[in-house]
């Protein structure tokens, strides 16, 4: 019983260490780990028996290293069971990001002959409430893969500039109406902003890509929601506190950045009226902070509306 515990809690050694860096030889680990390379052989077919893909090679730069599925331990779960977590997450995909990032794990160790059982199953499960905008559960496995996997993705686009578009995707955002796809367009040769409902055809290439350096998914999607996308784009400054401006405006139709006690309003629509008469029925006093022509419009705008209000008493 104290050789067979001995043995695990090597086992279990070896598995942090090929955990810790891509690469190691086998001489290596038998120093780490106090054994002959002989032992270090043995010890690594135990793991490939309980379904830890460690992969090995010879030569220069070889030695031994965990494949797909490394970060997980192996799947302790009966066909049944896999396919019902799978399909309970795929339903709930379209419902919240933790779902989508579980089931990217998943997928990490779902059995490949499971996976046509859960594409078939997911079909039939429906939501009634409203919420987000639904989308394709597959298409976000398809894209949440790619992300994970560092390979580009090709799809057509059914808005603005339509076409094919090919990218290197970088991070899936869920807001509270929509699944927005952050990624580098290699035609364009900039960072994007795509909602996932308008994509087509979504399929992961081949190719794989050297991580760029990558603004925040989150922030970067929120001001391309809220401001970057339409004709106008207003600044101001509001004399109040973020968190109190913040549960005031859904965070699709601002972006709230704390200034000390008060705060700033980034916006913008089709027409700066509209931002405004948002921004005036916050019920805080505020500044305008650009464009120019706003700040003439609010002088316009108070002047007619001191003339409805009629002569004093």
């Amino acid at each position: 019983m104290e050789e067979e515990r001995g043995t695990t809690e090597r086992v279990l050694t070896l598995l942090g260490l090929l955990q810790q860096r891509p690469v190691w030889t086998g001489p290596e680990l038998a120093e780490r780990l106090g054994v002959t390379p002989r032992t270090v052989r043995r010890d690594v077919e135990r793991l490939r028996a309980i379904g830890y893909p460690v992969q090995a090679s010879q030569g220069t730069g070889g030695g031994y290293q965990l494949g797909p599925g490394q970060d997980m331990p192996p799947l302790l779960l009966d066909d049944e069971e896999a396919i019902a977590t799978a399909v309970s997450l795929l339903a709930g995909a379209g419902d919240g990001d933790a779902a989508l990032r579980a089931l990217t794990k998943l997928d990490r160790v779902l059995p490949t002959r499971l996976r046509h059982e859960v594409r078939a199953l997911s079909g039939s499960v429906v939501s009634f409430d409203g919420g987000r905008t639904p989308v394709d559960p597959e298409m976000l496995m398809t894209l949440a893969r790619a992300c994970r996997d560092e390979v580009e993705v090709g799809f057509s686009y059914l808005a603005g500039s339509s076409g094919q578009r090919r990218v290197e995707p970088y991070r899936l955002v869920a807001s509270d109406r929509r699944w927005y796809l952050l990624a580098y367009d290699l035609d364009r040769d900039d960072w994007r902003t795509f909602r996932v409902d308008r994509m087509n055809e979504v399929t992961a290439r081949s190719w794989r890509f050297r991580p760029r350096a990558a603004p925040d998914a989150a922030s970067y999607v929120q001001e391309s929601v809220a401001s970057r996308v339409y004709a106008h784009q207003a600044r101001f400054l509001v004399h109040a506190p973020a968190e109190t401006v913040r549960a005031q405006i859904p965070a699709s139709a601002a972006v709230v950045r704390a200034r000390g006690s008060r705060c700033e309003v980034v916006s913008g629509a089709a027409d700066l009226d509209f931002v405004l008469m948002h921004v005036v029925l916050l019920g805080h006093s505020f500044e305008v902070i650009e464009p120019a022509e706003l700040r003439k419009r609010c002088r316009v705008l108070a002047e007619r509306l001191s003339a409805a209000g009629g002569p004093g008493p």
